[in-house]
């Protein structure tokens, strides 16, 4: 669980945006699982996301020592998918990133999954985006092979949400503009606006994310429920396989950002945040949630929508990830075991120096979420917050119950 900082006021109504995803959990969805008896995982998130930074969490007791203003800070859930957490890992993530950065441009790559595909990823969740993480990071590994003999590096961050929180499976590739040679003696930058066709990738990643399921298939890796089943029949898995031959599928390449920062920036918001900011939210009311969105298809241009209560946990809860299903994954000179080791020889072989790590404290980093140093008391504005004791864990509300039984 991540628990609350110690000068970190968690409730104070300054702090919180009109409504949250919590507000509409604690009117709407006892009803929810009433009627559609959802699995134990997405119960356990909800239940976490109405008791974050509450009462049933506990928290400590802050107490201002120069005006002796009190107030609780309420424990964090800690859980992925709540849009009250996540904001420090975020910081912490994006700092190490930074530091690994090379002073070169850095290509923007976006794979894309059809739509035909959404039913049986919802039934196939670990496994196909297991084969999405893999087919999209060896087409990109292999067009350098074939063109340089050499390896790219490449982090991938997993989005499964579009702006109306609907299904749309993609992943986000930050890609250094240069590759490391197989004997690791060579640095071979790309052409300064080139990295690969997009032409080319969008069929080669297509004809092996394909491979790849099938021979998930075959070896009864998927499961086919329900309105899934004609897919297992002998006839009716070429058909599925025909229509997704049939689409284009999308691989974008982005031209190199002049500032990589940039790039790390729009990556955390997926590998650190969920499908929906609370800052979003408009309205929740009489059965209707209204949210901001950003409608791509009209420039960016900022719109509302409004769903019914249901409709809007039905599609929030569609990204609810299991446990152990990473968002974040490295490849290629970047991948784990060797991230460190290629990147020292890379800064050889360019005479680049590694940036200086900024190393900031919890306090500090805080401070850059929030707007203010997280030890200022909200009342007389004094760098004298400090925490006095600890607060008992509460009772959940009684009227919320059914978020507590999970099976």
């Amino acid at each position: 669980m991540e628990k609350g900082h110690p000068c970190v006021p968690r409730s104070g109504p300054s702090e919180r945006p009109p409504w949250e995803v919590a507000d509409v959990l604690r009117r709407y969805g006892a009803a929810f699982i009433a009627k559609f008896q959802p699995p134990g995982l997405v119960r356990r998130v909800m239940r976490a996301l109405v008791v974050c930074r509450t009462a049933a969490l506990g928290g400590h007791l802050e107490r201002c020592a120069h005006c002796g203003h009190e107030q609780p800070a309420y424990d964090s859930c800690g859980n992925r998918h709540c849009p009250k957490c996540g904001s420090l890992a975020k910081a912490r993530w994006l700092e190490k990133r930074r530091a690994e950065l090379l002073p070169v441009g850095y290509f923007h790559v976006v794979f894309t999954l059809p739509h035909e595909l959404h039913p049986l990823i919802r039934a196939n969740l670990r496994v196909v985006v297991r084969l999405f993480f893999q087919a999209a990071a060896a087409t990109l590994l292999e067009f350098a092979r074939s063109r340089w003999n050499a390896r790219l590096g490449i982090l991938a961050v997993l989005h499964t949400w579009d702006q109306r929180l609907l299904e749309h499976y993609h992943l986000h590739c930050l890609i250094p503009a240069g590759a490391l040679s197989s004997d690791g003696k060579r640095w071979i930058p790309t052409r300064k606006n080139f990295l690969f066709p997009a032409p080319a990738l969008s069929p080669a990643f297509r004809a092996r994310f394909l491979r790849l399921l099938d021979r998930a298939r075959r070896r009864g890796d998927l499961s086919f429920p329900d309105d899934l089943a004609p897919w297992a029949e002998p006839a009716g898995w070429p058909k599925l396989r025909a229509r997704l031959l049939a689409k284009k599928w999308v691989v974008y390449v982005k031209a190199p950002l002049r500032r990589p920062e940039w790039g790390l920036d729009y990556l955390a918001r997926y590998a650190r945040r969920v499908a929906i900011d609370n800052h979003r939210l408009v309205s929740v009311d009489e059965g209707q949630v209204r949210f901001r969105y950003r409608d791509r298809r009209h420039g960016n241009m900022m719109k509302m929508l409004t769903l019914t209560a249901e409709e809007f946990l039905r599609r929030f809860l569609l990204h609810v990830l299991p446990p152990g299903l990473t968002r974040v994954r490295y490849f290629g000179f970047l991948a784990n075991r060797q991230r460190r080791r290629s990147l020292e020889q890379i800064r050889r072989l360019i005479g680049a120096q590694a940036p200086t790590p900024t190393s900031l404290t919890t306090r500090q980093l805080l401070s850059e979420l929030i707007g203010r140093d997280p030890c200022r008391c909200p009342v007389c504005g004094h760098l004298t917050l400090e925490a006095i004791g600890l607060l008992p864990v509460g009772s959940p509300p009684s009227t919320h119950q059914v978020f507590w039984d999970s099976s």
